[in-house]
C-alpha cells in the first residue's frame, strides 16, 4: 500500500484542528457557546484522525528522519521534542476538559481550558511546521 500520501493528509489535519480551535476561542469570547462546541468537537474529531492515521502510518512506514545537520537540525529537534512533550500532555488535559464542559462544569471547564488550548493550538501548528521542515522545506535527498 502506498502510504506517501499520508504525511500530507496528517499536516492538513493537523491544520483543520488548529484552525477550529481558534475559531472556538473567537466564539466563546463572544458567548456564542453553540459555535464553541461546535468547533471545538470538531478539533476533537481532526486530532482524533490525525492520531489514528499518524499511528498507522509509523506503524507501516517506520520513523522518518531529518536529514540535515547544523542549526536547522537543532531548530527542528527543538520543535519536534516540546511538541512531542505537549503532546502527550494532550492525552490528558483534553479529556478533562471535555468531560467537565460535559458536565456543565464550566468554571473547572475555563481554568483547565486555559492550559489545554494553547498547548493544543501549539501542537497543531507545530505539527504543520514539523511536515513542512520534513517533506517540503529540507526533504531528504533522493536515494542513490
Amino acid at each position: 500500500m502506498d502510504l506517501s500520501a499520508l504525511p500530507g493528509l496528517n499536516a492538513t489535519l493537523n491544520a483543520t484542528a488548529a484552525v477550529l480551535l481558534v475559531a472556538g476561542f473567537v466564539a466563546v469570547k463572544r458567548g456564542r457557546i453553540a459555535v464553541h462546541k461546535g468547533c471545538m468537537l470538531g478539533a476533537v474529531a481532526a486530532s482524533a484522525l490525525f492520531l489514528t492515521s499518524y499511528l498507522y502510518y509509523h506503524a507501516h512506514a517506520g520513523t522518518t528522519r531529518f536529514a540535515h545537520g547544523g542549526a536547522i537540525r537543532a531548530i527542528y529537534l527543538a520543535i519536534l521534542g516540546s511538541h512531542t512533550l505537549l503532546a502527550a500532555a494532550l492525552a490528558v488535559l483534553v479529556p478533562i476538559t471535555l468531560w467537565r464542559a460535559w458536565r456543565d462544569d464550566r468554571e473547572r471547564h475555563r481554568r483547565i481550558a486555559r492550559w489545554t488550548w494553547p498547548i493544543w493550538l501549539y501542537v497543531s501548528v507545530t505539527g504543520v511546521v514539523i511536515y513542512l521542515m520534513l517533506y517540503v522545506w529540507f526533504p531528504a535527498p533522493p536515494a542513490r
